[in-house]
């Protein structure tokens, strides 16, 4: 084989390569679970917040879902909407610091929401909606630790937080922001943006298991991808180099 082709093979391979580990890295953002809107105002009141969870496993179904509420920072009257397929438990605990409303103490809230019953099976997502009557005004966000149980036994623990200033986790824990309200902050606590995101995630719902990937990995998956393009694009230019030095040294 010539000098000329085994440069050539030798920069697709590596292009290749490249790109598929940078797809593969993608494809890792896509699965995690996440919690839509990813911002509300602190201290919103009814409102609605959408649990989306892809299926990560080629050979396993998801056949439970368990999401931990905060009971440091309570989210006060939540309700499940029933969703086919699903049995929902609700759990209540009862809270260390009682919370004073309009409409008097809270004493309890609930701390966690088991979904069972169903199946989300590769390729596929369910949303997961439950309303709430207010949330805490304060903290500045609200994380959500969720197990996902699949049919082999295998169990996904999205239970990490990220740290400031370091890198996502492994299997980071929906996270909730939470933000002082403002003119654009809509009557229900979410802002314009906010508002849109949720809009498309009741919509999406529907079909209950279209495959989609998560709005909250949409840029990062975005990056990705580009990432991936330019790595093609210069195991190409560096083959056309190749090619065009061999054909200069043979002419001479």
């Amino acid at each position: 084989m010539s000098p000329i082709r085994t440069t050539l093979r030798r920069a697709g391979v590596v292009a290749a390569l490249t790109t598929a580990g940078v797809l593969a890295a993608a494809g890792a953002a896509f699965a995690h679970v996440t919690v839509h809107p990813e911002t509300y105002a602190k201290g919103a009141t009814d409102g609605v917040l959408t649990f989306r969870v892809p299926n990560e496993e080629d050979t396993a179904s998801t056949t439970k879902v368990q999401v931990f509420l905060p009971t440091d920072h309570p989210v006060l009257g939540v309700l499940v909407t029933p969703q086919e397929g699903w049995t929902a438990q609700v759990t209540t605990t009862k809270l260390k610091t009682p919370v004073k409303t309009d409409d008097g103490t809270i004493t309890e809230a609930v701390s966690e929401i088991t979904w069972t019953g169903g199946r989300i099976r590769h390729g596929q997502y369910q949303d997961f909606n439950v309303a709430f009557g207010q949330l805490p005004d304060d903290t500045d966000q609200l994380s959500f630790k969720t197990l996902q149980t699949y049919s082999d036994g295998n169990v996904v623990r999205w239970i990490e937080e990220e740290q400031k200033g370091g890198e996502e986790p492994e299997n980071p824990a929906p996270v909730l922001t939470l933000t002082a309200e403002d003119a654009e902050t809509g009557s229900d606590g979410t802002s314009d943006s906010a508002s849109g995101s949720a809009s498309s995630s009741s919509s999406s719902s529907a079909p209950a298991g279209a495959a989609d990937s998560t709005s909250s990995s949409d840029s990062t998956a975005r990056g990705l991808g580009i990432a991936g393009l330019v790595v093609g694009v210069l195991g190409l230019a560096a083959a056309g180099y190749a090619l065009a030095r061999g054909r200069g040294a043979r002419s001479e």
